[in-house]
């Protein structure tokens, strides 16, 4: 419905019947058929009424009388309001005076035609006062006809009032001067009141002229005797009689006219609504052909309030074929109202229509035929299974094209977006279109702009709404979330997308971030609606699955790249707080760097009505937490690869022993890295990798977690310690091979060196220095230790440690199986025992301490104090000749 018709201004604002009014005001009106009513001050004005625009009308007043409401009916907008009013007053008019409507004669209306009534009104002063009204322009705002409604200032009539004459003419005279014009006017009066000579005296020119007139008067007098005798009053009374005679004959003319014109007047009006009616059926036909419903929807209106209720069979006829057509456009409306695709606003265009025909035509046996159940509703339904159609022909339509592609898919352009992109995009641009369109048809229905007298159905409305946006977020989760198990989506929906091949897959995984964006877009046009919140939070919970899973998908991409960063090892060391170590940790956190930026720019940064992922004990926080894993752990293997891999494939040599004729120092094994350099050993690798390992433990992995927390997520401790766990793991590992690769062959040479030349301890001998295999212990020991030293000197404490109680161990047991020793023998095994112990006292532990002590307690027979003294002497002796030696191991390592 239209706004109700308001009027607003109007020119003029009084006036006599007939006078042409110009109206002015808002919703006047969309067009000369929508005017249907005009009353001022209760006269029907509407066959004057000349419809200009929805702002102005011009009419003709009818014969009212007193002030009043200007009235505008429109069928869009029904009865309208009035902030002005005009005042409709009669004027005194004679019988040839023309008017614009005839009226009435009334008592107070005769026309009298006395000598008194007839006398001219310039005789009389302009202000019986005697007062001057110059300069006296001050109005009363009042309108004086409301105040004297009977009464007037004309000192002519015989309603005359003295406060009408005051107010209009003196209203600014001061009391004084009202006081002095009275006095003039009793003087006036007293001077008529004297005697007849008195009057005589001030008269006397009017009193000859009536004299002369007199005297004129009995010279005609006589003349008409001598002419016509003395029947001169026959002849005037049969001149009156006459002039009565004529006077009638011209009024009954006049009356005769007036009957003629109205009776014309009644003629063409009855035509003209006949006409109306019997053109009615083709033009209701035409009018709907070319879908001008409004008007097809006025014409019926106005055709049943003409002729609703008539009873001449002509007319129950025409207005029953009428009643045929539009039952007739009734159901091409309704068919048309639920054909889908169409605006809102052609919907409701439609339904306004349906509902405006089926409330004119209820009641009548015709409209009873044809009862829609609720023609908006309808719309609504339409419109929503058209949606649910279209989501699903979509699916059908992507999901059969992407089945029939998989066979080209390992050809396909990696820069082209895959197909379920392409899916998820147009699903998104059909809810963020079609949805909307939805609900603001359903709120015109519930505001009761669209509906009928139907009871509304919010409840339905409401699961409607529910089901299109659930059906939405299955589609999207079959199409997008493919890495999760949608055993019991798929079981629940009956729909499935085609299972692609592992590369079809993979090149689908880096567009997920896409796909989330496109969901984001629809799911911001959606809260615009103000729909309700069990449906947003529908969406929401999508997004943030989608979020979740892209988080997850970016993440098992990095962990892709770190187990590749093992072939982009350069061996560089850049470590300044642990030697030893190399650029790998820094790449790793660089790609942590790069992956986290990424992940909160895409997925992790919350928009409008989004929840956090990061909640504690949710699975954002455990896919966190286990992705993190993943990645540490895919960073320890790269390490645990580089180091045992290259160990693997080339073993190195092991023989260190001089005396037995091989080389100490060992080949170069192959260039590591993929990006060339310098030969690396496989040691200098193994070294590397555990001064990463312990690196990483020490104070790698803690920076990771305060990376973690500096981008806003909770420290992730569990995957921290599950990563130091592993590390710690693999660091034992390594260390445990190292220790083996180095200490195997030097204890292996022990037994053979030391009995090299058939040599035996109970054998006298020389003595004065170290035996061999005491020197060749120590020189094998010093270039581990400069090994380790060039790498990692952190690394000496737990290499020399593992490797010096291998050696004690080894020389508790060969002392064990000496059975006698000589005198000179058992100076010289202490000598060598005690030697070893003290130059590798920093890198003794309990266990090699117990072994030396073992050693030294198998010299059989125990040492005399010759002995000792002797030993004692030989040891400082030797200890001065390898202080070069042994001073390495006196170096304090970091």
């Amino acid at each position: 419905m239209a706004p109700q018709p308001v009027v607003t201004g109007l020119s003029p604002k009084e006036g006599p019947p007939g006078t042409r009014v110009i109206i002015r005001g808002e919703f006047l009106g969309t067009r000369v058929q929508d005017l249907i009513g005009l009353k001022i001050c209760g006269s029907d004005c509407l066959l004057s009424a000349e419809w200009k625009s929805p702002n102005k009308i011009i009419a003709r007043t009818g014969p009212a009388k007193g002030k009043g409401d200007i009235i505008v009916t429109t069928l869009s907008g029904g009865v309208g309001t009035s902030t002005v009013q005009f005042r409709a007053y009669h004027e005194t008019i004679g019988p040839l005076k023309e008017s614009a409507v005839w009226i009435e004669e009334s008592p107070s209306q005769n026309f009298a035609w006395g000598r008194r009534t007839l006398a001219q009104s310039g005789l009389t002063q302009e202000d019986p006062l005697g007062l001057s009204i110059e300069g006296n322009e001050q109005k009363i705002p009042e309108d004086l006809r409301d105040l004297f409604p009977e009464a007037c200032g004309d000192l002519s009539q015989e309603h005359f009032s003295p406060a009408w004459f005051l107010l209009e003419n003196h209203l600014a005279t001061s009391f004084e001067d009202l006081k002095a014009g009275l006095s003039y006017l009793k003087r006036k009066v007293e001077s008529q009141k004297e005697g007849q000579l008195s009057f005589l005296k001030s008269n006397a020119g009017s009193v000859i002229d009536q004299l002369d007139t007199l005297m004129n008067i009995r010279d005609k007098l006589q003349e008409d005797v001598k002419l016509h005798g003395n029947e001169t009053l026959n002849i005037l009374e049969s001149s009156i009689e006459n002039s009565i005679t004529e006077s009638q004959k011209i009024f009954t003319d006049v009356l005769v006219r007036k009957e003629k014109a109205d009776s014309t007047r009644s003629v063409l009006f009855a035509l003209s609504r006949h006409k109306f009616l019997f053109c009615l059926p083709n033009s209701v036909d035409r009018r709907a052909k070319a879908s001008e419903y409004d008007i097809v929807v006025n014409d019926y209106s106005r055709a049943k309030n003409l002729f609703g209720k008539t009873e001449i069979p002509i007319f129950r006829k025409v207005l029953e074929e009428v009643d045929q057509r539009i039952l007739s456009i009734r159901k091409q409306l309704h068919e048309k109202v639920v054909k889908m695709p169409q605006s809102v606003e052609q919907q409701k265009k439609l339904i306004m229509a349906l509902i405006s025909l089926e409330l004119q035509q209820s009641g009548t046996p015709i409209g009873d035929k044809l009862r829609l159940v609720d023609p908006a509703w309808d719309a609504i339904e339409a419109r929503a299974k058209y949606l649910e159609a279209t989501f699903r022909q979509t699916f059908d339509q992507h999901a059969n094209k992407d089945s029939g592609a998989q066979e080209k898919s390992k050809s396909r352009d990696p820069s082209q977006a895959p197909n379920r992109v392409n899916f998820c995009e147009e699903l998104c641009d059909i809810a963020a279109s079609q949805l909307p369109d939805l609900w603001r048809l359903g709120q015109l229905y519930f505001t009761g702009e669209l509906r009928g007298p139907h009871d509304p159905k919010p409840g339905d409305f409401k699961r409607m709404i529910l089901n299109a946006i659930e059906k939405f977020c299955v589609y999207l989760r079959l199409a997008v979330l493919i890495a999760t198990d949608q055993r019991a989506l798929r079981q629940s929906s009956g729909l499935s997308w085609p299972i692609g091949s592992a590369s079809a897959t993979h090149q689908f995984l880096p567009w997920i971030p896409q796909c989330l964006r496109y969901t984001r877009i629809a799911y911001a046009t959606l809260i615009s609606l103000d729909l309700p919140s069990e449906a947003l939070d529908i969406i929401q919970k999508l997004i943030d699955e989608v979020r979740l899973f892209c988080f997850s998908i970016i993440f098992k991409r990095a962990t892709d790249r770190c187990k590749k960063l093992g072939s982009q090892e350069t061996w560089e060391l850049g470590v300044e707080e642990y030697p030893g170590a190399t650029l790998l940790p820094a790449a790793l956190e660089a790609l942590l760097i790069e992956t986290l930026d990424e992940v909160q720019s895409v997925c992790m940064q919350r928009e409008t009505r989004e929840g956090n992922l990061l909640e504690p004990q949710s699975d954002g926080q455990r896919e966190v937490t286990q992705r993190l894993q993943e990645f540490l752990s895919a960073f320890s293997a790269v390490i645990e690869e580089l180091a045992f891999h290259s160990h693997d494939e080339e073993t190195p040599t092991h023989n260190v022993s001089q005396l037995l004729g091989f080389p100490n120092s060992q080949q170069p094994d192959s260039v590591a890295g993929s990006g060339g350099g310098a030969a690396v050993t496989w040691e200098q690798r193994m070294l590397c990798c555990l001064a990463n390992y312990a690196y990483c433990n020490k104070s790698f992995f803690p920076r990771l977690g305060e990376i973690f927390v500096r981008y806003g997520y909770p420290l992730p401790t569990l995957a921290i310690e599950t990563a130091r766990y592993t590390v710690n793991q693999l660091f034992t590992n390594l260390l445990e091979e190292y220790v083996e690769h180095k200490g195997d062959p030097l204890v292996g040479t022990i037994e053979p060196s030391m009995y090299l030349g058939r040599f035996q301890w109970d054998h006298e001998m020389e003595i004065g220095q170290l035996r061999p295999y005491a020197h060749e212990c120590c020189d094998n020991l010093v270039g581990v230790y400069s090994e380790i030293y060039s790498i990692s000197p952190a690394l000496l404490r737990p290499i020399l440690e593992s490797i010096v109680q291998t050696i004690s161990e080894e020389l508790a047991r060969l002392m064990s199986c000496v059975q006698r020793f000589s005198f000179t023998g058992a100076i010289q095994a202490h000598v060598d025992i005690r030697l070893l112990r003290d130059s590798l006292e920093g890198y003794v532990n309990e266990t090699a301490k117990n072994y030396f002590m073992e050693a030294l307690e198998a010299i059989n027979p125990p040492l005399s104090s010759e002995q000792k003294r002797k030993a004692d002497e030989i040891l400082e002796r030797v200890k001065r000749n390898m202080r070069l030696q042994l001073l390495c191991f006196s170096v304090k390592d970091p």
